[in-house]
């Protein structure tokens, strides 16, 4: 019997805790999905992988475990994860090493994926050797931020939102006009918001009836006034991965992606102490891709686990722990059948998919950066 190799995950101090609090497909929950798994038959893409490790660059607590040491195990290559908070923290850190860093995968969210190709960051794929690209959805292939899969392939995708201690905030939340003023109020100094400059723009813009992707001055520097001067003070955390503070009940109000609040939520010793909200006015829909570094050490193992992890019974596994779409063909059927929890957190309803926008990387971007810097100060952050 060969010896698992180990994952190697690189996470801050604080997340170690809540890695083990994901709940995720078990073998018998799989039972009654053969019709889905049988109608995307996996394609593996030819034998054992020429290297023996793998170097991905992802956000903090995106990807099973499990998932990872079966395909060490199946495959060969080690994994080592190291994690990120925001796309430009990324994207910094792999401008500056000029394709020296090491690693071999990034996982960039769809508005970040032009500025990164034609920045150089990433390799032109080529699509022959992910024979799974087949089990996509047509909705995430050949996307307008990336037309035929030049330089990405969907990892998952999803929207944001906002959950509330209902122990703490007794009134129904429903709105982002809700959520700023509880902030200012029930949930003054238990506020997080995302570690995510355009999402905490959003946030405002959803809340007036602004476009969300406005390059308007007028709108820009109303944002700015309200968020320094009526948000700031209120702020106790910004976070990347807040299914840890969901699970242990450390705020009140927490502005969160569907998934990583599904996590918390089922994490937590009272799962209906949260509440999640679809914001009534809309919020960001966005979707997150495999792509591969340019000057990547070990190609050949990224190619593997990208085509790996589009096999549809590993992308069941996938969703089930992350709480995320993945893209996959009758992935939705596949997860009801299998009674995964909160589906509802999951799966987007088409009333609320209506009211979603697509993010865009506009001319507004580096003034929306610097005001997020502004109010990290301003919070004491």
């Amino acid at each position: 019997m060969n010896q698992q190799k180990p994952v190697r995950i690189l996470v801050p101090e604080a997340m170690k805790k809540s890695l083990n609090r994901r709940t995720f497909l078990g073998g018998t929950a799989a039972l009654g999905v053969g019709a889905f798994l049988a109608a995307c038959s996996s394609s593996s893409g030819g034998g054992g992988s020429s290297s023996d490790s793998l170097n991905i660059y992802t956000w903090g607590e995106y990807d099973d475990p499990d998932v990872l040491a079966e395909f060490t195990s199946a495959k060969g290559p080690k994994i080592t994860l190291d994690s990120y908070g925001s796309n430009p923290e990324m994207i910094a850190k792999l401008s500056a090493a000029k394709g020296t860093t090491g690693y071999d995968i990034c996982v960039p969210t769809h508005s970040s994926v032009q500025q990164m190709a034609t920045g150089g960051l990433l390799t032109e794929l080529d699509l022959a050797r992910l024979p799974n690209m087949k089990n996509l959805n047509a909705k995430v292939v050949d996307t307008p931020f990336d037309p035929g899969n030049k330089y990405s392939v969907c990892k998952d995708w999803g929207s944001t939102g906002y959950v509330y201690d209902t122990t703490v905030i007794k009134r129904d939340l429903t709105s982002w006009v809700d959520f700023f003023d509880a902030a200012q109020k029930e949930a003054s100094g238990s506020l997080s918001l995302l570690e995510d400059q355009a999402e905490v723009a959003f946030t405002y813009f959803y809340a007036n009836g602004i476009t969300p992707n406005t390059t308007d001055p007028g709108d820009i520097a109303a944002y700015r006034t309200f968020i320094l001067e009526k948000i700031a003070p209120h702020v106790q955390a910004f976070e990347s991965s807040t299914n840890a503070s969901i699970s242990s009940s450390a705020r009140a109000l927490i502005h969160c992606w569907n998934g990583d609040a599904r996590l918390g939520i089922l994490g937590n010793a009272e799962p209906d102490r949260y509440k999640w909200v679809w914001p009534s006015e809309g919020a960001n829909l966005w979707q997150d891709n495999w792509a591969i570094v340019n000057g990547a050490p070990h190609e050949d193992a990224a190619y593997e686990f990208i085509n790996y992890v589009l096999d549809p019974a590993v992308s069941l596994k996938e969703l089930s722990y992350i709480g995320y779409n993945t893209g996959i063909e009758g992935i939705e059927e596949a997860a009801k059948e299998a009674d995964i929890e909160r589906p509802d957190m999951v799966f987007i309803s088409d009333d609320i998919m209506q009211k979603l926008v697509y993010s865009e990387m506009t001319s507004a971007d580096g003034t929306i950066i610097a005001i997020y810097d502004e109010l990290k100060a301003a919070a004491g952050q």
